[in-house]
């Protein structure tokens, strides 16, 4: 197929409701040195997209400002010096910006080929969740075989990887949720114990179940409101890994000296401005570690909606409502 001069993609005129997302034509984006061309056959609708469309998440300098964080597709253009892929290669990619398009230029080295067996939708769930959970809880907070994490947002889709992923590598795996039904899906994932956080003090539950001892790594989206409970859930030695601020970015009251007298370690990253050779850095432990997981059907992307391009804005209502159960992702055709 022929490569066209342009495309359909997702505009942002202003910030704002998810209806001021439209389909617009335009050029295809530039491919940079290092760069592929992806035909889009399916995208993945995550959080940084909510923000970036409301102005609370602008894209860092030099990224695409069409909203989009994932794809899946095949390889039609190769950039100036990009390795590793040919055309015709089915690929899945962590996008700088510019995924909610018919066509994605994505850095060579944030792609990877879809793991044996699967389908683009399938793969469009994997790079946004996969990056983010392998860098924090794998690469920084270093979590081992026989460690214990507690994971909030145990039904997002970052928590439902984070799950899979743990208990695969052998840890024991605490989760909060916020209904029964996201507490059993959690548990059918491997987790030893969800805790519903609107009934259970996450703190005290953790506590028990862990003979008092704490948890060796927590991956917190909540920030804040949590900051406190999170230090008094952690064991000796234990890690705090933040990776979002949902319940709010200041802590207003917090004992910090268990930081101290059980040498904790507070953490926090994002992937979006990680640089190009440490988001290839995770792309290999991925491949290394992760990949062969996914394609042994050890680990699974949990895909609560597909939904046509055309229908963005109810993928979108959809994530903010907060009710789904793994990922959401889109479809080009």
């Amino acid at each position: 197929m022929p490569i066209p001069s342009e495309m359909t993609f997702v505009d942002l005129p202003s910030p704002g409701g998810p209806e001021n997302m439209q389909l617009k034509t335009g050029p295809l984006p530039t491919l940079k040195p290092g760069d592929i061309l992806v035909r889009v056959e399916a995208a993945g609708i995550n959080r940084p997209d909510v923000l970036q469309r409301k102005g609370d998440y602008p894209p860092p300098p030099g990224a695409s400002p069409i909203l989009g964080l994932e794809v899946a597709g095949e390889v039609v253009a190769l950039g100036e010096g990009a390795q590793g892929f040919s055309i015709g290669d089915k690929v899945c990619a962590l996008a700088n910006g510019g995924g909610y398009a018919e066509y994605a230029a994505v850095p060579a080295t944030q792609a990877l080929a879809w793991p044996k067996g699967f389908d683009a939708v399938k793969a469009a769930a994997l790079p946004e969740t996969f990056f983010t959970v392998w860098a924090n809880v794998f690469d920084m907070a270093a979590l081992k075989a026989g460690e214990t994490i507690l994971i909030h947002g145990g039904s997002s889709g970052i928590g439902t990887t984070a799950i899979q992923l743990a208990k695969a590598l052998g840890a024991e795996v605490f989760v909060t949720a916020g209904s029964a039904g996201k507490c059993r899906a959690c548990e059918a994932l491997g987790a030893k114990r969800a805790i519903n956080y609107r009934d259970e003090d996450f703190k005290a539950v953790v506590i028990e179940e862990t003979g008092g001892r704490g948890v060796d790594v927590i991956l917190d989206m909540v920030g804040g409101r949590y900051f406190d409970r999170n230090i008094g859930s952690l064991a000796k030695d234990g890690r705090l890994s933040i990776i979002a601020f949902l319940g709010g970015a200041k802590v207003e009251a917090a004992n910090i000296a268990p930081i101290l007298t059980k040498r904790l370690h507070v953490m926090g990253s994002a992937l979006r401005p990680r640089t190009a050779t440490e988001k290839q850095a995770i792309r290999d432990g991925l491949l290394s570690t992760a990949w062969p997981l996914l394609e042994a059907g050890k680990v699974a992307p949990v895909i609560h909606a597909v939904l046509p391009f055309e229908r963005v804005a109810n993928g979108h209502r959809m994530m903010e409502e907060g009710d789904h159960i793994g990922k959401i992702v889109m479809t080009m055709s």
